[in-house]
């Protein structure tokens, strides 16, 4: 399992993943699911993966090596939709690809990404790319997306973001989402990948991989914690005699 949140918010993007892709009592993997790709102050373009990691990592080498040796490929699209159904379709390939393959019946090659990016001449996109190769797109109304272990850190975004969130208050919610997640969930650790994209400046400056040392998370993770303490503590018993 894992966890991963995107947002398409009024002044950028926020990619977060957490890199565990297996968990056991006596077996702990971890695995960068956050794939980055620019062409300086023309397009950045960031994948976020969940599923089968097989499959996922075929679909990124795949995707890679046509940007070196096909024309049709990531940066030759000319809008983040055409590079959302080149993913989509790239994805559907392979996952047809290694299901035929024999032995390999009852596996469960699913996989899906979520696709943020801006090509120059257009605002920033995100979108929700599903193992059959379709996908939706963020929208004002609906700014963000997650795949993977979404439950735990959905109320904490919902009651949070909107569109018009500043990029650093939306950074801080999702790390809290994430706390929240792996308190609850064995399957969804750190090391947490966290990027940061303004509009409109074609360039990534902003990424950070966010581990257990890390002072900012554990300051927020304590503070989120105590807040949520004191405010349940303040609230009223139940009324029995009403």
């Amino acid at each position: 399992m894992t966890y991963c949140v995107a947002m398409n918010l009024a002044e950028g993007l926020i990619m977060a993943s957490d890199t565990r892709t297996n968990a056991g009592v006596d077996h702990i993997a971890t695995f960068c699911k956050m794939t980055l790709l620019e062409k300086q102050g023309e397009e950045v373009i960031c994948l976020l993966s969940a599923g089968n990691l097989a499959t996922t990592q075929s679909t990124i080498s795949v995707l890679r090596k046509r940007l070196q040796h096909e024309k049709d490929n990531l940066f030759s699209q000319s809008s983040m939709y055409d590079v959302a159904c080149l993913v989509g379709s790239t994805l559907r390939e392979v996952i047809e690809r290694d299901s035929k393959v024999p032995m390999q019946s009852g596996i469960d090659f699913g996989s899906s990404f979520l696709l943020g990016g801006q090509l120059k001449g257009e605002e920033p996109r995100l979108f929700n790319i599903y193992p059959q190769g379709n996908f939706i797109e963020a929208t004002t109304e609906t700014p963000y997306f997650q795949i993977g272990e979404s439950k735990y850190g959905k109320p904490i975004i919902d009651r949070v973001i909107n569109y018009g969130t500043s990029l650093d208050e939306a950074a801080k919610c999702v790390l809290i989402s994430f706390d929240s997640t792996i308190r609850s969930n064995i399957s969804v650790g750190l090391p947490i990948d966290l990027l940061c994209y303004e509009r409109d400046s074609f360039k990534v400056t902003k990424r950070h991989r966010v581990d257990e040392d890390n002072a900012y998370f554990q300051q927020i993770r304590k503070g989120w914690s105590q807040g949520l303490r004191e405010t349940f503590s303040r609230l009223p018993d139940m009324d029995w005699s009403d």
